[in-house]
């Protein structure tokens, strides 16, 4: 493998293992009683905000010139629609990344406003886990490289 795809590949395993972070502590942070209040609120806001900051790396590595996806069609045409898909992802992800960070911030007042806001975060951070699966298996076909499932 020519040195300098390895060592990017480092830099993307590495970033994967943040975003695999980041989605674990939201994971968490959602698992709190919602009874908690101020400190449910403040680390679920927390956890947003840096699963944003590690989603709009993972999209900028990823979909660099000549990066994983570029990369990855031009070895393998086949996989143009799947690397097209990651990368709506992408910007989807962060909208609604934003989005939940927007209901956060005006307040969340009713019971059920907060409960909604539960269900969308968990619903995103399983949307996440997929993506990365996909991820995982066009890295695999495109490369016959096995890109990691820690973080």
């Amino acid at each position: 493998m020519d040195p300098e795809f390895a060592a990017y590949l480092d830099r993307v395993r590495a970033h994967r293992a943040e975003l695999g972070e980041s989605m674990a502590a939201l994971d968490a942070a959602l698992a709190l009683p919602i009874g908690l209040g101020p400190l449910w609120r403040r680390r679920v806001r927390a956890a947003l905000t840096e699963l944003e900051h590690d989603l709009r790396d993972h999209r900028a590595i990823t979909e660099e010139p000549g990066g994983l996806y570029a990369g990855a069609v031009a070895r393998a045409p086949r996989l143009a629609s799947l690397a097209k898909l990651q990368m709506e992802d992408h910007l989807d992800f962060i909208e609604v990344v934003q989005r939940l960070l927007g209901e956060r911030d005006e307040g969340l007042r009713s019971p059920d406003a907060v409960a909604a806001h539960r269900e969308a975060a968990t619903e995103l951070v399983g949307r996440i886990i997929r993506h990365r699966q996909r991820g995982a298996d066009l890295i695999y076909e495109a490369y016959e490289v096995d890109i990691g499932g820690q973080g």
